[in-house]
């Protein structure tokens, strides 16, 4: 399948990303103004501009709608703030589908980072608004009740376990057995798991750890690094370790293979590459693409992603160019 065929298919596609979905908040500071507060002493940081985004599962939503697919949704758990207030309207303007819950006893998953307004460069400490508690029975009841009642309706099923704290993420024992029921039950649709710390937990899903990730869980399991156990034990139909640069290795039943991709000199900002290539890869999956089809376009999103500032997205025309010009390498 080529690039131009996956590109032809997504706008008929519908996809549901389901987990940690937070706001990204940009603060750019203006130096100029830091001086010691009169209170405390410490110095001031003067915000002039706030711009925000979705975030962590909210990433790999707003590259699903930018590479045209025709319905994304997500599926995660909100707090009734003023954090919880912006994401919602982030989630609208790229027209994103807002299946969330909303919780009064939670604070919104929430990223700070602050970027110096001279350099352009984020050189403060980051001020993260994390829950270091499991969520509440309720919260978790309703988001089970939603992925149950919603997921037969989507082509793919993205799931984003964000936090790396081992409480308080929207991605709990109960949402991963449901996730498992519902790949087992829609056998046609496309069904990966990303996650930072608990890949070894899911079963029945692709699973897509980076290199770091999927050794760790390797290690953890079996004392050493075999992919292949790995694929097993998540009883995965699909393993795919990202290795950055290097590209992607594929672990299937008949065994392991690289795709590799085109380094990317002087990328600009990594961050939110892998959130890109699942969106990426999921969307290729679910057009009918190979592994190895999907494997390479999500590789080729990646690229794109990586030089623009911030967790940026990649449009299909960027996409289509970006192939022109590999192809003519």
């Amino acid at each position: 399948m080529t690039t131009a065929e996956i590109l032809a298919a997504i706008p008929k596609l519908s996809t549901l990303v389901v987990g940690d979905i937070c706001l990204d908040r940009w603060c750019t500071y203006d130096p100029s103004t830091s001086e010691p507060s009169r209170e405390t002493g410490i110095e001031r940081i003067g915000v002039v501009r706030t711009e925000v985004t979705a975030g962590a599962g909210g990433t790999v939503a707003n590259n699903l709608a930018a590479l045209g697919c025709g319905r994304v949704a997500v599926l995660g758990a909100i707090g009734e703030d003023g954090f919880g207030l912006e994401l919602a309207r982030a989630l609208a303007d790229r027209g994103i589908s807002d299946l969330c819950v909303r919780a009064a006893a939670m604070q919104t998953f929430t990223y700070t980072k602050v970027i110096n307004g001279e350099t352009g460069i984020e050189d403060r400490p980051r001020l993260d608004f994390i829950r270091t508690v499991p969520l509440d029975p309720p919260v978790e009841r309703l988001i089970v009740e939603r992925l149950t009642d919603n997921a037969a309706a989507f082509d793919a099923v993205i799931v984003a376990d964000q936090a790396e704290t081992s409480r308080g993420g929207v991605i709990t024992r109960a949402v991963r057995d449901a996730l498992a029921g519902l790949a087992r039950a829609h056998g046609g649709a496309v069904y990966l798991a990303d996650s930072r710390a608990r890949i070894a937990h899911f079963r029945g899903a692709i699973a897509k750890p980076n290199r770091q990730e999927g050794e760790a869980a390797c290690r953890a399991l079996f004392g050493e690094v075999d992919y292949l156990k790995l694929r097993q034990h998540l009883e995965a139909p699909l393993l795919m370790v990202t290795h950055g640069p290097d590209g992607v290795l594929l672990v299937e039943e008949g065994g392991e293979r690289w795709v590799r991709t085109r380094a990317v000199e002087n990328p600009v900002d990594i961050c939110g590459a892998g959130d890109s290539f699942s969106a990426g890869v999921s969307l290729a999956l679910a057009a009918g693409a190979t592994p190895t089809e999907a494997a390479e376009f999500g590789n080729l999103v990646a690229s794109i992603t990586i030089m623009k500032k911030g967790t940026g997205t990649a449009s299909p025309a960027e996409v289509r160019e970006q192939c022109r010009l590999w192809q003519s390498i």
